[in-house]
C-alpha cells in the first residue's frame, strides 16, 4: 500500500459536479476578470474570516506584498518575521525594499515566540508579520500588545490557516490585515493559483484595491504606481464552492490529527506538535519532530508512506539572503534537522501511517 503525502482527487471527486457547474457558469457569462464571482467570493470570505473586507489577488506572496506596500513600508524599514516559515513571508518584505528581521519560534508550536520580539525592535521597525504556521494560530494577543505598545502594524500570514481560530476568533480577522494563499494544496485551495487579503481598515482596503489593479479605481485613471494581481473569475467561482465545504473538510483534518496525537503519544523518539488551550488549528500540515528524522523518513518510504520536510533549508541560510547577515538562530536550525511532515488530507485513513511509524520504532 502507498499513502500519498497529499491527494487532491480525494477532495475534488466528492464535489466534482459542483465545480464543473461553476466552471460552465463562468464560461457562459464570458467575463473572466473582476466580475460577479469575485465580488461574491470576496463578500463570502470576508464574512467567513469575520472581517469587513476581502480583496482577491493573484497569489499569497502578492497578498503580503500589497499589504506592506499599502502600509507605506519600503526601503530603510524593518519588518519582524518568523525565522521558521516558508520563504514567501521574507520575500514579500524584500520586494518592498525593507529588511526582514527574523525571530525564533517556539519549539513545540513552531510559531514565532512573542517573548523574543521586543529584543529585535529598532527605530526602523514598522511591522510584525505573524505566520499561522502549519494551520495553528500564532499568539496574536501577545503580539498585538507589543505592536500597540511600540506603534507597529500587525499582519497575519494566514496562508496555511483557512478557518483556524484563536480564542474563538477566526484567523484573517486578528490583525490590521491578513494574507491568504489559495495554492491548490491549501485547506482552501484553488484549481490554480490565487490569494486574498482580509482587513477591516477601510482606507487600507481602498488602497490595496487600487494597487492590485494597476493603481486604478476608475478605468484608465491611475492614482498610484500599482500592480496587476487579481484573482480571476474562474478561481473565485471554484473557491466559492470549496468554501462551502471548508469547515467539514477541516473537521476531517482534525480527526486525522487527533488519531496521530492519541496513537503516537507514547513514542519517546517522536515529539508531537503542542496545541495551546486557546488554539483551534486546522492542520494544513501535521509536523512531528525526531532526532532520527532522516532514518524515520527512509523507513516510512520503504513501507510506502510519503513524507516531506517543511522546510529543509531555513530562510536565513538560503542563497537568496546571502547578502544579509543574521545572528545565531539555533531553534530554527534545530527544527530544520528534526521536523517531518506526515500525510494529511481529507479522506486519509491515518492507520497505515501510524502502524508504519510504530513498526519503524
Amino acid at each position: 500500500m502507498t499513502i500519498s503525502f497529499v491527494d487532491l482527487h480525494a477532495t475534488h471527486d466528492t464535489i466534482k459536479d459542483e465545480l464543473c457547474a461553476a466552471f460552465e457558469q463562468v464560461v457562459t457569462r464570458g467575463r473572466y476578470i473582476m466580475g460577479d464571482e469575485l465580488a461574491a467570493f470576496e463578500n463570502e470570505f470576508a464574512h467567513y474570516c469575520e472581517s469587513r473586507y476581502c480583496l482577491g489577488v493573484g497569489n499569497g506572496l502578492d497578498a503580503l506584498h500589497l499589504i506592506l506596500i499599502a502600509m507605506g513600508i519600503g526601503p530603510g524599514d524593518e519588518v519582524i518575521v518568523p525565522a521558521h516559515t516558508f520563504i514567501a513571508t521574507w520575500l514579500a518584505v524584500s520586494r518592498t525594499g525593507a529588511r526582514p528581521v527574523p525571530v525564533e519560534p517556539h519549539g513545540d508550536s513552531f510559531n514565532i515566540d512573542p517573548a523574543l520580539v521586543e529584543a529585535v525592535i529598532t527605530p526602523a521597525t514598522r511591522a510584525i508579520i505573524a505566520v499561522h504556521l502549519y494551520g495553528q494560530p500564532a499568539d496574536m494577543d501577545a503580539l498585538r500588545a507589543i505592536a500597540n505598545r511600540r506603534g507597529l502594524r500587525l499582519i497575519e500570514d494566514a496562508a496555511q490557516a483557512h478557518g483556524a481560530r484563536y480564542k474563538g476568533r477566526r484567523t484573517g480577522g486578528l490583525s490590521d490585515a491578513a494574507a491568504f494563499s489559495f495554492y491548490p494544496t491549501k485547506n482552501l485551495g484553488a484549481l490554480g493559483d490565487g490569494g486574498a487579503i482580509t482587513t477591516s481598515d477601510t482606507q487600507l482596503a481602498k488602497k490595496i484595491g487600487m494597487l492590485r489593479n494597476y493603481g486604478s479605481e476608475v478605468k484608465y485613471q491611475h492614482e498610484m504606481k500599482g500592480f496587476n494581481s487579481r484573482l480571476d473569475e474562474l478561481q473565485a467561482a471554484l473557491l466559492r464552492i470549496k468554501l462551502r465545504h471548508l469547515d467539514a473538510l477541516n473537521q476531517e483534518r482534525c480527526k486525522i490529527a487527533n488519531s496521530y496525537i492519541n496513537d503516537l503519544a507514547n513514542y519517546a523518539d517522536i515529539a508531537l506538535p503542542a496545541v495551546p488551550h486557546w488554539a483551534e488549528p486546522v492542520w494544513h500540515l501535521f509536523v512531528i519532530r525526531s532526532k532520527r528524522r532522516d532514518n524515520l523518513a527512509r523507513q516510512l518510504a520503504v513501507r510506502g508512506i510519503d513524507t516531506m520536510v517543511h522546510y529543509p533549508i531555513p530562510c536565513h541560510r538560503q542563497t537568496a539572503y546571502r547578502e544579509q547577515s543574521f545572528g545565531p538562530l539555533p531553534r530554527t536550525d534545530a527544527l530544520t534537522e528534526e521536523i517531518l511532515s506526515l500525510p494529511m488530507w481529507p479522506g486519509l485513513d491515518p492507520s497505515p501511517v501510524i502502524d508504519a511509524i510504530k513498526a519503524a520504532n
